[in-house]
């Protein structure tokens, strides 16, 4: 499960201008509408074609815990793809991201300073240059390591450094032990 990763996406699915489909039935039609046969869709979720077409036709209606599982991410990830690209580009150009945290962060200073890491309890709007670095990086595949290296950027900028305000000397922000973590557009 990815923290950062997850995340975005999450912020991304409350834009969804109309719910999912919530039964594996509706699910599977949905999938087998997307990729234009049962076979794709077998395979993708590693299941017979035979049950697909089972659960097309409502013959089935509860699947197992970690096929139910496979079957939201798999729609969840193909729901309402237009949306999903115009409100990325909103938050991208005009927005910008908040970010709600409950972290260790601490950060590296010159001498005199106190740079011990603390917990603390964020709230932050990013400026829309960081939010479109975070979602060109997890389209790029970005691992979780540096999706956390963009928003420990990002909140050095506009938190510790208050916009070049204060703590012009900051060098890096540590951004580790993440309790909770939440992005909205």
């Amino acid at each position: 499960m990815s923290l950062f990763g997850d995340g975005l996406d999450a912020a991304v699915q409350k834009a969804f201008t109309r719910p999912a489909p919530k039964s594996a039935g509706a699910q599977m039609r949905y999938l087998v509408k997307q990729l234009k046969g049962t076979k794709a869709v077998a395979q993708m979720l590693r299941i017979s074609q035979r049950t697909v077409e089972r659960y097309v036709k409502d013959q089935i209606k509860k699947p197992r815990p970690d096929l139910a599982a496979r079957l939201e991410r798999e729609v969840k990830a193909r729901w309402q793809p237009q949306i999903r690209a115009q409100a990325r580009q909103k938050a991208a150009t005009t927005g910008g991201i908040v970010i709600d945290t409950r972290a260790r962060m601490g950060y590296t200073a010159p001498i005199g300073s106190t740079d011990q890491d603390r917990i603390r309890h964020l709230t932050v709007a990013l400026p829309p240059r960081y939010a479109a670095r975070l979602f060109d990086a997890q389209e790029a595949g970005a691992t979780e390591q540096q999706l956390k290296e963009i928003a420990a950027e990002a909140l050095k900028e506009v938190y510790f450094q208050d916009g070049g305000r204060r703590a012009g000397q900051l060098e890096e922000v540590r951004f580790t032990d993440i309790e909770h973590l939440e992005f909205d557009l």
